[in-house]
C-alpha cells in the first residue's frame, strides 16, 4: 500500500462516499487509486466550485465534504470555496497534491505554500512530510473539521508522499489531542442564571444563527420555543432553524431583514443569541441591542462570545445540549402579551412593494416558488439582490435553506446545490442566482450532465450586478460603474448547449404554469426570470 491507497483507506473508514474535485500531476497518485475504492470522484469544472460542492453535501447531511485539487493554481483556485467554507464554519476536508517534499521551497513548476496561503481561512492545516503519519493525520482532520466550531482542514500530500510505501496501515479509533477540547455541555451554573433571568423576563427573545443548523439543534429550539411561548428571530445563516410560517418565528434580523424582527429584538427585555457571530449584516451597531437588556450568548466557540459585544450571561457549549439542558428545567413564565405584541408588529410593518408589471416581480415569484416546492425541498440562494429577496420571501417548510453568507461568495448556489443534490437524489434541489453570478459557476452544467445530477437552476436577469447598481443608486445618485452586464449569453442556448430543458418567464401572468413546468420532472432544467434592471431589495 502506498501513500495514496493509504488516503483512499482513510476516506472509506470515515464512510466518504464522493470526492469533488479535479486532477492534476502532483495529485495523481490519489486520483489513481480511487479508481478501485467504493470513493467516487466528481470532476468539477473549476476548483474552488469542488470546495463549494463539498459545503453543499455537508450542509444537508451533517457529513464532512471532501474536495481533492492539485498544487499550484489548483490549489490556490480553491482558497475562496475554503474562506467560503470558514466563514461559515462548515466542515470539510481539502486534499491538495504537492509538489516532491525535497522541492519544496525552490519555486518549482507549479508550487505553491498553500498551508501557508490559508493560514487564515482555515481551522487546521497539515504538510504531510511522512507516509506513516497519513492514518493519524486524516482522523485527526475529520474529527476537527466536524466538531466543536465546524470548519475546513486542509491537508497537503506532496506526490513523492503519495507514491511512498506505508509500513504498517492502522486508522485510528481515536482522537487524543491535548490542545483541543472544545465544550459540549454548558456551564450548570450559567444555565441556571439563564433560567432565573428566562422568569424574570417579560420580553423574552431568541435570535437563532447559523450554529443552531450546524449542531443539528432546530427540533429542540422548536420545542424550547413553543414550550415557554418565546419568539424566534434568526440571522441569514440562521433561515430555516424554524418553518417561516411557525408561529413563534418572526423573520430574519439585520440590514436586510423584516423591520419587525429587528423591531423585536430591539424592544426585549432578554436576547437569547445562539450559534450567531453578532456580525455586522445581522447587527449593525451592537452596543444598541445591549441597552436595557439582558444579553446571553451561546455558542460553541469561545472566541465569539464578547468578540463584538459584551454578553450578561456569556455560556460555551453546543446548542443541541445547552437546549436540552434549559428544557429540563423547572421554569416559569408567560410571554403571550409579548408573542401578542409582535404579532402586531408583523401585520403593520410587513414590507410593501410596488412592483413593475411589465417584468416578473421577484419577490412574488419566490415566495410562489416555495409554496410549489416539496416540503423537503433544498433551496440555494447565490448572492447579490436574489438573495436578500431569496431570504426574505422564501418560505422554508421542512426543508433546507443554503446561501454565503459571512463571505458571500458570488457563484455559489450551483455547485453548492449540485452537492446537495449528490447527496439528496430524492429531494428537489434549487438553485437561485442573479446573471451575474449565474456566469461565475455556470460551467458545472457540464458536471450536472456528466454525473447525471439533477438541479433546477433559476437566473434573475436584470443585465445588472443588481446588488452593487443598487449602492450605487443610493451612494452616488446613478453615476453607475462597472455593472452593466451587456453581452451576456443567450440562456436558451446555453441551455441547448448542455441539453438541458429551458424555461423564460417575461411576466408574472405565466408564473404558476412555468413553475409547474420548472417542477414537473426530476432533470435539470435552466429558468431565466427577466426582472426589471431598476427593482430595489
Amino acid at each position: 500500500m502506498n501513500g495514496a491507497d493509504a488516503i483512499i483507506k482513510c476516506l472509506e473508514e470515515e464512510g466518504v462516499e464522493v470526492v469533488f474535485g479535479y486532477p492534476g500531476v502532483a495529485i495523481c497518485p490519489f486520483y489513481n487509486s480511487i479508481v478501485d475504492s467504493t470513493v467516487k470522484s466528481v470532476l468539477i469544472r473549476t476548483e474552488q466550485n469542488a470546495a463549494h460542492a463539498a459545503s453543499g453535501l455537508a450542509r444537508t447531511t451533517g457529513k464532512v465534504g471532501v474536495c481533492a485539487v492539485t498544487s499550484g493554481p489548483g490549489a490556490t483556485n480553491l482558497i475562496t470555496g475554503v474562506a467560503t467554507a470558514f466563514a461559515d464554519s462548515i466542515p470539510l476536508v481539502c486534499i491538495t497534491g504537492q509538489v516532491n517534499s525535497e522541492l519544496i521551497g525552490s519555486d518549482v513548476f507549479q508550487e505553491a505554500d498553500i498551508t501557508g496561503a490559508v493560514e487564515s481561512f482555515v481551522k487546521y492545516s497539515y504538510l504531510v512530510k511522512d507516509v506513516n503519519d497519513i492514518p493519524r493525520v486524516f482522523k485527526e482532520a475529520f474529527h476537527i473539521a466536524n466538531t466543536g466550531r465546524k470548519g475546513p482542514v486542509l491537508i497537503d500530500v506532496p506526490i513523492d508522499v503519495q507514491n511512498a510505501t506505508i509500513s504498517k496501515f492502522k486508522y485510528p479509533e481515536e482522537v487524543s489531542l491535548r490542545t483541543y477540547k472544545p465544550t459540549v455541555k454548558g456551564n450548570t451554573v450559567q444555565i441556571k442564571k439563564v433560567v432565573k433571568e428566562l422568569e424574570r423576563a417579560k420580553k423574552p427573545i431568541i435570535c437563532a444563527g447559523g450554529g443552531v443548523l450546524l449542531s443539528d439543534a432546530e427540533k429542540e429550539l422548536r420545542a424550547f420555543a413553543e414550550k415557554y411561548s418565546i419568539p424566534v428571530v434568526s440571522t441569514m445563516m440562521g433561515i430555516g432553524v424554524m418553518p417561516t410560517e411557525h408561529p413563534m418565528y418572526f423573520g430574519m434580523v439585520g440590514n436586510n431583514g423584516k423591520a419587525y424582527a429587528n423591531k423585536a429584538m430591539n424592544e426585549s427585555d432578554l436576547l437569547i443569541m445562539v450559534g450567531a457571530r453578532v456580525a455586522d449584516r445581522a447587527v449593525s451597531q451592537p452596543d444598541l441591542i445591549t441597552e436595557n437588556k439582558i444579553l446571553v450568548h451561546i455558542d460553541v466557540d469561545p472566541a465569539e462570545i464578547g468578540k463584538n459585544v459584551g454578553a450578561s450571561i456569556p455560556l460555551v457549549g453546543d446548542a443541541k445540549h445547552i437546549f436540552e439542558e434549559i428544557a429540563a428545567q423547572d421554569i416559569n413564565c408567560d410571554h403571550d402579551a409579548w408573542v401578542e405584541l409582535l404579532n402586531e408588529y408583523k401585520e403593520k410593518m410587513a414590507p410593501k412593494r410596488n412592483p413593475n408589471p411589465d417584468f416578473v416581480d421577484p419577490a412574488a415569484f419566490i415566495t410562489r416558488l416555495s409554496r410549489k416546492m416539496q416540503d423537503d425541498a433544498i433551496y440555494v440562494a447565490d448572492v447579490g439582490q436574489n438573495q436578500i429577496w431569496s431570504c426574505g420571501y422564501h418560505i422554508v417548510k421542512a426543508g433546507k435553506f443554503l446561501t454565503s453568507g459571512g463571505m458571500g461568495t458570488m457563484g455559489y448556489s450551483i455547485p453548492a446545490a449540485m452537492g446537495a443534490k449528490y447527496a439528496n437524489m430524492d429531494k428537489q434541489v434549487i438553485a437561485v442566482c442573479g446573471d451575474g453570478s449565474f456566469q461565475m459557476s455556470m460551467m458545472e452544467f457540464a458536471t450536472m450532465k456528466q454525473h447525471g445530477i439533477p438541479v433546477k437552476v433559476i437566473v434573475l436577469k436584470n443585465n445588472y450586478l443588481g446588488m452593487v447598481r443598487q449602492y450605487q443608486h443610493f451612494t452616488y445618485k446613478d453615476n453607475y460603474s462597472v455593472v452593466d452586464l451587456t453581452g451576456s449569453p443567450d440562456l436558451e442556448k446555453i441551455a441547448q448547449a448542455y441539453d438541458m430543458h429551458f424555461i423564460r418567464l417575461h411576466t408574472m401572468e405565466q408564473c404558476d404554469a412555468a413553475i409547474d413546468e420548472l417542477l414537473a420532472k426530476d432533470e435539470c432544467v435552466l429558468m431565466e426570470c427577466i426582472i426589471d434592471p431598476m427593482d430595489l431589495v
